[in-house]
């Protein structure tokens, strides 16, 4: 039986008074809420996860539709309607180019996978979405729970940390934990880590309140629980208990406040990731794989670039470049790499040829995604386009071989079946297949 997550069933307790260590506005979950009625719905087949490769996944997501051909997957010889203005730049896999703005990735490409035969159907952004945070169209009856919330529901917290973080916030309600409760929706920040005074709400104790006085707060905590379970004998009480006691653990724990103290780190390192927001997020990424965190989705920059596409990638791809390669080769030295799957994805791609206003348009057709550590190849271009970047012409790929794949790494059955509401079981994954070409 699963725990009434209704943030309203509580006040009428008069009990949340009681842990007032900070509210989320917007997307997200507040401590409590993320730590409670952490019960799962059951499961209908008799599968069980096994060891996977991965034990942590960061998701880079480039919201607004990334052009392939100016990163990933560019045609020098096309046309320059198709190849665009735009030069290239080899890579350490032979033979192989990126986009001239992504000069430092092309130099961790032996550590990379490239799939630049990704395809599925959905040309408006939400849908899209949608597709590359479930790895399911898009379905008017059932809202589908992220990659995140799986891997959530799937595994629980690790090291009191949350299992699922979202920096800065929820990018999409396609981030969500969908049929499954609420208690596997994402931990979000609240604040770019990028900015100055950064901190994470929820993790320090509020105003006036110290030690001390928080210790004391726990205690009356207690008694109150203690009146209401002689008083309503309620199961979902002595529960619900146990989930505010993860709470103080979390706020009350060293560990886990360091982890999101990217103010920890050496000068050097923040230097060497870039002191800005792709490097500040990527950075505390891996602060929070490296502490326990499962996964961690950070998104940079916007990609619906319709019009002045050079202009867009000359702006915003440096930064991102030099904080991609800073966290492979990071996660490489440190040997988390070995252990962390790092995916960089977008919702589609870019029309084959440049419009009037210098741009393209949106394109599900055919794009790219790049796939690191966590038990996958390094130095390896996974299918292809044709000469124009327009389809897919060797091994396609759809969503759901890409997470079949990807929970694969991490030790999750993607055929595995979810209860959701209405006793309806729904596989995690509807179709897919590990593609074992991707695997080490």
């Amino acid at each position: 039986m699963s725990l009434s997550c209704n943030p309203g069933h509580f006040d009428r307790l008069s009990r949340r008074g009681f842990l007032s260590v900070g509210m989320l506005a917007g997307a997200g979950l507040t401590l409590p809420q993320l730590l409670r009625c952490n019960t799962a719905y059951g499961d209908l087949k008799d599968y069980k996860n096994f060891e996977g490769t991965a034990k942590s996944i960061i998701h880079i997501f480039m919201p607004g539709g990334m052009a392939h051909q100016e990163s990933f997957d560019p045609k020098p010889y096309a046309p320059i309607e198709y190849r665009g203005e735009m030069g290239q730049v080899a890579t350490k896999i032979s033979g192989e180019v990126f986009g001239d703005t992504l000069a430092k990735t092309a130099q961790v490409a032996d550590k990379l996978t490239i799939i630049r035969s990704m395809t599925h159907g959905e040309a408006a952004h939400e849908r899209g979405t949608h597709n590359m945070f479930t790895g399911y169209r898009p379905s008017p009856a059932l809202i589908y729970p992220c990659i995140g919330s799986v891997v959530s529901h799937e595994y629980g917290p690790r090291n009191n940390l949350p299992p699922y973080v979202c920096i800065p916030n929820m990018p999409t309600e396609f981030a969500g934990s969908g049929y499954l409760s609420s208690a596997f929706a994402p931990f979000s920040l609240g604040s770019d880590p990028a900015a100055g005074g950064f901190k994470v709400r929820d993790l320090d104790l509020p105003g006036g309140v110290d030690d001390s006085r928080f210790a004391t707060r726990r205690s009356a905590l207690q008694a109150v629980n203690a009146h209401f379970q002689k008083k309503e004998k309620s199961d979902d009480l002595t529960a619900m208990d146990t989930f505010y006691d993860r709470a103080y653990s979390l706020i009350s724990s060293p560990a886990a406040r360091e982890a999101f103290d990217i103010e920890k780190e050496p000068a050097q390192i923040r230097d060497e990731y870039g002191r800005n927001t792709a490097g500040a997020r990527m950075l505390l990424a891996r602060r929070l794989v490296q502490a326990g965190v499962r996964l961690v989705n950070l998104t940079y920059g916007g990609w619906d670039m319709h019009n002045g596409i050079v202009a867009g990638f000359r702006g915003q791809m440096p930064a991102f470049d030099q904080a991609f390669a800073t966290l492979i080769n990071d996660l490489d030295r440190t040997g988390l790499l070995k252990e962390t799957l790092v995916m960089v994805s977008s919702e589609f791609g870019r029309t084959p040829k440049i419009n009037a206003q210098a741009g393209r348009d949106h394109y599900p057709k055919v794009f790219s995604v790049v796939l690191a550590g966590g038990g996958v190849k390094g130095g390896y271009i996974h299918g292809s386009s044709n000469s124009t970047a327009s389809e897919p012409e060797e091994s396609p790929m759809g969503c759901e071989d890409l997470f079949t794949t990807v929970y694969h790494c991490m030790g999750i059955v993607a055929d595995k079946e979810l209860m959701a509401p209405g006793d309806r079981p729904i596989e995690i994954v509807d179709g897919g297949k590990v593609i074992k070409e991707l695997l080490a």
